[in-house]
Parts: C-alpha cells; structure tokens; sequence
C-alpha cells in the first residue's frame, strides 16, 4: 500500500536548513497530493512509522504532519485502523496554503547578532585590501588551498596554540559545510564503512553523511561515553564526528576527563575522530577547555574551525586543520568541485584578524553573548511548565529544552508561532532516538528583552489545556 500512494505523487524535496519545520513541508506535500487528486478520498495513508522509515524522517515529524492534515479537515485517523483522506472534502482545497507565518521572536537560527556586526570596521579592512598592491592577483584564480597568506597567518596561531603539529597543514574552505561534504567525500573513497555522530546533531552534519549514521546519545553533561565505547566496539565505524564545545542543538561541552577518554578510545578503535570546533571562542563563563585536537599526541584528529560564528557568517570562510597526507588528498577532491574559494573574502578577513579589529569584536559578542545567555536561563527558569529540563551551557549559541510529558514540541509549534514565537523542534536534530518533547532555543541573535518575552509566550502556549500532546499509540500522534 506504501507504494502505491508513493507512485501517485512526486518525491517530496524536504530541507532540514529551512526556517519552515519539516512537518509543515510534508504537510504541503501530502496537501497538493490530495489537491490534485492523487491521493483520493477514502484512501489510506502509510502509517506514520512506515513513511518516517521511507523519507528517513523521525516518526514525530510524520505524525505532526498528518495531525496538522487533520486539522484542515483533510484527513481522518482511526486508532487501530490508521489514516484516511477524508470522504468528503472541503471545497476548494487551498493547494499551497502560504509561507510559513514568521513569528516576531524567533529562536530559530543559529547565527550571531546583525546588529553587533562592525560594519564601519570592515569598511576600513576592504578598503585596505582593495587599496593594497596585491589586489590583482587576489583577484585572479587561486590556490585550491585557500588563499596563502591566510593560510599561513592561521597554521601559525593553531602552532602557538598547540592546534597544529609540524606535520600538519592546512585547507581553506567554504565554510565547515563544505569541509563536512569534503571530508565525508574522502571517507567514502578511502575509509568505506559507517560514520558516527551525535544524537541529537546539527542537520547539517546528519544530512552529509550517508544514511543510515550510527548515532552516540548526547546527554545534559555532553556526549555518553559509555555509550561510545560499546559503539566503537561493536561497529567499529570508519570515523567519528563530534562537537565537544557548546554542541548544537544541545550546548553541552563535554569535560577535560571525558575529552581525554574520547581522544584515547578512537585511537584505539582506529577512528578518525573530526572535531568540529567552531562555537568554542564563544566562551562566556567558566574556563577554557583545550580542544580534542589539543589532546591527540598521535595525529588522529583533524578539527574544523570557522570564522563564521564569531565574525560573518555571510563571508563562508572555514578551514581544517590536518595531518598533511590527508590535506593533500582533500585538496585532490576539493579542486574537482570549485577549484577554491572566494579570495577576496579571504583577504578581507585575515586584514579584519591581523588588525586587531576581529578580537574585538569577538569580546563584545561575548560580552553580548553572556547577557543574552543569563537572560535565555532566567527566563526557561520563570516561564517554562513545571517537569521541563534544560542544558545550561557556558557559551555558543543554543540550549535544548525537554518539556514534560506529554507535551509534544512539533504540535506544540503552530500555536507558538500564532502567539508570536518560533523555535526548531527536536524532531529536526534527532538521528535514531526520538525527541518529541525537546525543542532548540537559539538566543545569540536576540536581545535579551526578547528573549524574556518570546520565553513568556512559549510558557503561555504550553499551559494551555487544549495543546497538542504526544500520544506514541495513536494514529494521529
């Protein structure tokens, strides 16, 4: 029966990077089908596991999908029987019901402040560079490395650091997406065989890696270690991907003891372990933790780094630090998709960094950041349902919140946005555990008044007795 409703319709194109949630896309999708009649009345739908399991979706997003079906008066569910397009319809179906409504506090994207940008400071670095005698040959093709002397300037920090051995290099690349789909490109050429990642992750390293990941459980104190050793036992996976400062979607970070112990058990499994550290100089209390690749004396560890979180995310500038066989080999793939990246770009940041200009920005967004974290924390402690539970993170840029059962965060999203605030639910973020309870909150990009109010209407939206719930054994969960 699966695939008989599948054939009438076209395959949907879902995107986990879309400010709209994936249920609601589905929702469209399944809409349009039932608009033009290919999914006609009185049929039944797949069962919400069975689609989940076919688009690779978590169940919940299926399940908020058919509820939001229901309804528009489109569906019908039956507990032991399953879901039906409705016999009799309403006329006329609206195919395409809109955008997504935007809320005006979103919690959505993880991204810095615009409004902390220091936009007459990088006016001076372009000007500077566009001034200088090299700009002719920034202009002209280059390295598929990146640009040299920026390549330089950031070998050089990672070696004072401890970032970088003397046998490793560097590769500039379009930002730590790029990077991700660089390095999953050479694992599936050199290394065959499974990835592990974190549950719940970013989308965007969940989506480059083919499916089905093997997925290590993040608990509120970071990554459950004993959870990866049994992984890395039995699995044996060809490398690992962690996030160990400020993860997103949680905000853990994981302690010095257990950064040593992850360093140790994927060198003994033969892992690679790819950190990927790009929210760790968006400390704003507590101490500095050395990175994973800090900690490796045996070069098993190659880490990601971008100035995308503490300066522009618009510029795509990011970079990975590694032994030099496997940058030469990276350099190999990365000239066959875009020969290299924006020099211009290049050139403007490492003038914002070698003036000082980049620094100081980066402590006023700290700075920023802490009052804006501080009010994200008071605020889930005021607000949120009694039974919730939160990460308390010391920096980045998200925290994750578990509501009490059966409070269910995907049903719970529509009413949020019409009362004014928007989060991502953790259905977005989840690899093989459901999360449909959890939501992400991003505050860096909000004022912390804001933050106070949009926690204030999450708040209202959850004590209101007729909310959506989760019922995990009903037709319509």
């Amino acid at each position: 029966m699966l695939w008989m409703v599948l054939d009438a319709l076209p395959k949907p194109e879902l995107d986990a990077n879309s400010t709209e949630p994936l249920y609601r896309q589905l929702a469209a999708w399944l809409r349009q089908g039932i608009a033009s009649g290919r999914l006609k009345s009185g049929e039944r739908l797949p069962a919400t596991r069975e689609l989940a399991q076919y688009l690779r979706l978590n169940r919940a997003t299926v399940s908020a999908a058919y509820a939001l079906l229901d309804e528009d008066h489109l569906l019908s569910g039956h507990v032991g029987k399953g879901s039906f397009v409705r016999s009799q319809l309403p006329e006329p179906i609206q195919a395409n019901p809109g955008p997504y409504p935007a809320a005006a506090i979103s919690f959505t994207t993880s991204r810095p402040a615009a409004d902390l940008f220091p936009v007459d400071a990088f006016r001076r670095s372009c000007l500077e560079v566009l001034d200088s005698p090299q700009v002719s040959q920034i202009l002209q093709l280059g390295s598929p490395q990146g640009y040299t002397p920026l390549r330089h300037f950031l070998l050089e920090q990672a070696r004072l650091t401890g970032m970088a051995a003397p046998t490793d290099d560097i590769l500039i690349t379009s930002g730590c997406q790029q990077a991700l789909d660089l390095l999953q490109r050479l694992l599936a050429a050199d290394r065959p065989g499974p990835v592990a990642i974190e549950d719940p992750v970013y989308a965007g390293i969940r989506n480059v890696f083919p499916q089905p990941s093997l997925s290590v459980p993040v608990t509120d104190t970071g990554l459950d270690l004993d959870a990866l050793e049994r992984l890395l036992a039995a699995r044996r996976p060809r490398a690992l991907v962690l996030t160990p400062s400020f993860q997103n979607p949680t905000g853990t970070t994981l302690p010095l003891a257990a950064r040593r112990r992850v360093v140790e058990l994927a060198r003994q499994a033969g892992c690679l372990l790819i950190e990927n550290d790009i929210y760790s100089d968006l400390r704003y209390t507590g101490q500095p933790l050395p990175a994973l690749k800090q900690l490796d004396p045996h070069g098993n560890v190659l880490v990601l780094k971008s100035f995308s979180k503490a300066a522009f995310p618009g510029l795509r500038v990011g970079w990975i630090i590694a032994p030099r066989p496997l940058i030469a080999r990276l350099i190999e793939i990365r000239q066959w998709c875009d020969l290299h990246t924006d020099q211009l770009s290049q050139a403007v940041l490492l003038r914002f960094a070698e003036s000082g200009r980049l620094e100081a920005h980066r402590q006023l967004i700290c700075a920023s950041g802490a009052a804006r974290l501080a009010a994200v924390l008071r605020a889930c402690a005021a607000h949120l349902p009694p039974g919730s539970r939160f990460t308390r993170p010391e920096g980045g840029m998200n925290l994750w919140v578990e509501l009490p059962a059966p409070l269910d965060a995907a049903a719970l999203l529509d009413e949020a946005v019409r009362r004014g605030v928007s989060y991502l639910p953790g259905s977005v973020f989840a690899v093989n555990t459901p999360a449909p309870h959890a939501l992400r909150l991003s505050f860096a990009g909000l004022e912390p008044r804001d933050i106070e109010e949009g926690l204030r209407l999450l708040g209202r939206v959850c004590a209101e007795p007729r909310i959506p719930i989760f019922e995990p054994e009903t037709a319509l969960v």
